[in-house]
């Protein structure tokens, strides 16, 4: 979240479209002047803003000397597959969110236990293994149907595959789990959402592919 008294709308470097900083992620130069993403929002010096797209930050990485160059007044150094960078970070915050959640107390895995949580706890989201049979995805839906929690909002969560919700988790072959509604699960679900626009590039489909003014801090 922008600090106190700080703008809550930045123009992208590379479409000149003006966004809430939610939709955008901040760039920096370390002190090699290598460009770095700023996730959080929090690291010094200037900042140059780019949609939090997949295809907007390929694009500024390929224009690095109109983007960064002219955002940061000086060279500024790219190294090649930023934009995998950026989805790599994304993806750490949103398990590093989800691993909070089971210290919150607000996870349940298996699938007998997740089942039992549809049926009588407050879930406000389900997460399947990449790798899940459709037949136990299909049956936990039936469930959560029956309670009419899909009309409620549930969200649904299929970017992990076992190992990483194992490594998340500190347990063994997760395949599916529930969140309890509580602050934890709604961190990461958002998390979640953050890395599911990344990567479908929702937030650059309205707004054009023009090239033009750089935002600065």
């Amino acid at each position: 979240m922008p600090k106190k008294n700080e703008p809550t709308e930045r123009q992208c470097a590379v479409t000149r479209a003006v966004l809430p900083v939610d939709h955008l992620i901040r760039f920096v130069l370390d002190p090699q002047g290598q460009v770095v993403p700023d996730l959080k929002r929090v690291l010094p010096g200037r900042g140059v803003w780019v949609t939090a797209a997949t295809e907007t930050i390929e694009a500024a990485e390929k224009q690095k000397k109109r983007v960064f160059g002219r955002g940061f007044k000086c060279e500024a150094l790219v190294d090649a597959g930023l934009a995998g960078r950026v989805d790599a970070l994304l993806e750490k915050a949103a398990l590093s969110a989800l691993s909070m959640t089971r210290k919150a107390g607000e996870l349940v895995t298996g699938f007998s236990k997740v089942e039992a949580a549809l049926k009588r706890d407050p879930v406000s989201g389900l997460i399947h293994a990449s790798e899940a049979a459709d037949d136990g995805i299909r049956k936990l839906a039936g469930v959560a149907a029956g309670r009419n929690e899909t009309a409620n909002g549930l969200q649904i969560v299929r970017l992990f595959d076992s190992t990483q919700l194992d490594l998340a988790l500190g347990r063994s072959n997760v395949i599916h789990a529930a969140l309890l509604a509580g602050r934890a699960s709604e961190n990461f679900l958002s998390r979640v959402r953050e890395l599911e626009a990344f990567r479908s590039n929702s937030a650059a489909k309205d707004i054009g592919n023009a090239d033009g003014a750089v935002a600065q801090d």
